[in-house]
């Protein structure tokens, strides 16, 4: 399953989905793993979330930002979600190949039993119509 927070910059979507990350993670026997653009939310997660700085890996579009994900599902047979902070920036996306990233990400999911909650920065009525159907919480 895919999940978006959606907003425009500054809104408050990563304090949401830190918000949302630390309350699951009481209530989930598996682990949970929180992509991001650097680690200066290590101190807002819980501990026994895995925070991956994105930026230390090599990922220019969203084709390896999928394959970067299957990596990260392969080492962990115990996970089961990933949360990402900015969705559109970490993957290299824009919202004119979001619905094809969204099209790859969700089997790789259902496969593996794996969430995915993403935030990302635009407005729900700019998202293509697939993403849209994805939105939890719009800001």
């Amino acid at each position: 399953m895919v999940q978006l927070i959606v907003g425009e910059k500054g809104k408050g979507k990563t304090k949401q989905l830190l918000e949302k990350v630390n309350s699951e993670i009481k209530s989930i026997s598996g682990n949970i793993v929180f992509l991001d653009k650097s680690t200066k939310h290590m101190y807002e997660l819980n501990n026994k979330v895995r925070l991956i700085d994105v930026s230390d890996y090599f990922i220019d579009n969203p084709d390896i930002f999928a394959g970067f994900i299957c990596g990260i599902i392969s080492q962990d047979h115990d996970l089961e979600q990933i949360y990402c902070d900015n969705l559109l920036v970490l993957s290299k996306a824009d919202l004119t190949n979001l619905d094809a990233l969204l099209d790859k990400l969700e089997p790789i999911g259902e496969k593996y039993g794996v969430d995915f909650v993403f935030s990302l920065s635009a407005k729900e009525e700019d998202l293509p119509p697939k993403a849209k159907s994805k939105v939890i919480i719009s800001l």
